[in-house]
């Protein structure tokens, strides 16, 4: 039998039914490429197959400014999606009763930086633990019934589409398919969008969907698809992947790119999260300061707050501070020291204690791909309280240049400089204890 046919021997063209869906959102919608396009029509599909799948991919439409179509997108996806259950708000209890099925409805959430932005991001904080532990199947909540005296478990697994202004959580954008909308060019034009008279259509669209998909969830449940990613991103792209498989024709190849290219979108707009961003810009730090073996605390906070640029100047009234640069490190086994340099104790960092942390989460580029510093950012040039600027050098107060001719804190040596004692040790040549 056919793998689009039914057990009646009706024959369904799978990949008709995506060219179909494709042609309605881009009669309504203008993506930012043919890839976005090729992603949501095969999220949507896989939406019609729930049940298959290990993992929940969530659909992340976000938008730099209002009117970018982020909204009439989320209209076309309720419109085409498995039942759609679709809100501008809600509390965690409703949303876990509204999923806590067996057969979980597909939740449609608009306007989701009223949620996750500002002020209201620690009160929702339940809702981001839900959206993340639903995106994998078996992850049930777990809460006391009083009434029963028992335990009772909530299943949280379901697809989910947000839509907003912004980046989404970064625990949510990783478990994603991320589409950046931007607003129509001069000459780009759409169909109008009306509920009442377009709907009806969507649906059909999407009972054919359901038809197709729904007589194929064993083959797509056993799915082990070839995938062009790995680890986390294979697990959300994989439901996408094994319904293009499915559907034939040029699916496979399409979803494949599609996979790649809004995959390295994420990563080229640095979808990291703030603590290896930190370990990034340490390593951008080191190299500013001229590759020491060790810095002081002070001169890393000194480059590290001097990058307009950086989240680290906005971390409070003095910018990020050694208590919190510690906070922030300690999760990888790294923390300060007290040690000495050529000019003194102070509480510093040995380069060699980021090693591991470098390697395992911000390896760096190849050495013909990398600019100097390493992630290219300019750095402003602020004395510390450990050196003085060199004379000659170019490095002027309100002035940026991407390596200084000085070295905030001079080179670890074992000659005597005036004011101390010097050392005469193997490498690393610094001496204290733990802070």
């Amino acid at each position: 039998m056919n793998q689009n046919t039914l057990p009646t021997g009706h024959r369904i063209d799978g990949a008709a039914i995506l060219d179909d869906l494709h042609a309605c959102l881009t009669r309504y919608v203008i993506l930012p490429s043919a890839e976005a396009v090729d992603a949501v029509v095969l999220w949507v599909a896989a939406t019609h197959a729930q049940t298959a799948w290990a993992h929940a991919p969530r659909l992340v439409i976000r938008a730099p400014e209002k009117r970018c179509g982020k909204s009439r997108l989320l209209d076309v996806v309720e419109g085409t999606c498995h039942n759609p259950l679709i809100t501008v708000n809600a509390s965690p209890a409703a949303v876990y009763r509204a999923i806590g099925t067996d057969h979980p409805p597909t939740l449609l959430v608009d306007e989701a930086d009223t949620i996750f932005g500002g002020k209201n991001a620690e009160a929702n904080e339940d809702l981001r633990g839900l959206l993340n532990a639903g995106h994998q199947r078996n992850r049930p909540a777990i809460r006391w019934d009083n009434n029963t005296h028992s335990l009772e478990k909530i299943p949280t697994f379901a697809m989910a589409a947000l839509a907003g202004i912004g980046a989404m959580p970064d625990t949510i954008e990783d478990r994603a398919v991320v589409v950046r909308m931007r607003r129509r060019a001069p000459g780009e034009t759409v169909a109008p969008y009306r509920h009442r008279r377009d709907s009806p259509a969507l649906r059909r669209l999407a009972e054919r969907l359901t038809e197709w998909l729904g007589a194929h969830l064993v083959d797509l449940e056993a799915a082990e698809p070839s995938m062009p990613v790995e680890d986390r991103a294979a697990d959300t792209w994989e439901p996408l992947v094994a319904v293009a498989d499915l559907a034939g024709s040029r699916w496979p190849q399409r979803a494949r790119l599609a996979v790649t290219t809004l995959t390295a979108e994420s990563d080229d707009a640095g979808n990291v999260s703030n603590r290896i961003r930190l370990l990034a810009d340490i390593r951008t730090a080191f190299t500013v300061l001229g590759e020491p073996g060790a810095a002081s605390t002070s001169d890393l906070l000194t480059v590290l707050n001097g990058d307009d640029e950086a989240p680290w100047s906005d971390s409070g009234p003095a910018g990020l501070t050694g208590k919190r640069l510690g906070d922030l490190l300690r999760d990888f086994g790294i923390t300060s020291t007290k040690l000495r340099f050529p000019v003194g104790q102070a509480k510093g960092y040995t380069r060699d204690a980021f090693t591991d942390a470098w390697n395992r989460y911000c390896p760096a580029p190849p050495a013909e791909q990398r600019e100097t510093p390493s992630t290219g950012v300019s750095v402003p040039c602020v004395p510390s309280s450990f050196s003085q600027v060199n004379p000659g050098t170019d490095c002027l107060p309100g002035t940026h240049q991407s390596v200084p001719a000085h070295q905030s804190v001079p080179a670890l040596s074992s000659q005597n400089h005036l004011g101390t004692h010097g050392t005469d040790t193997p490498r690393p040549r610094v001496t204290g204890r733990r802070a």
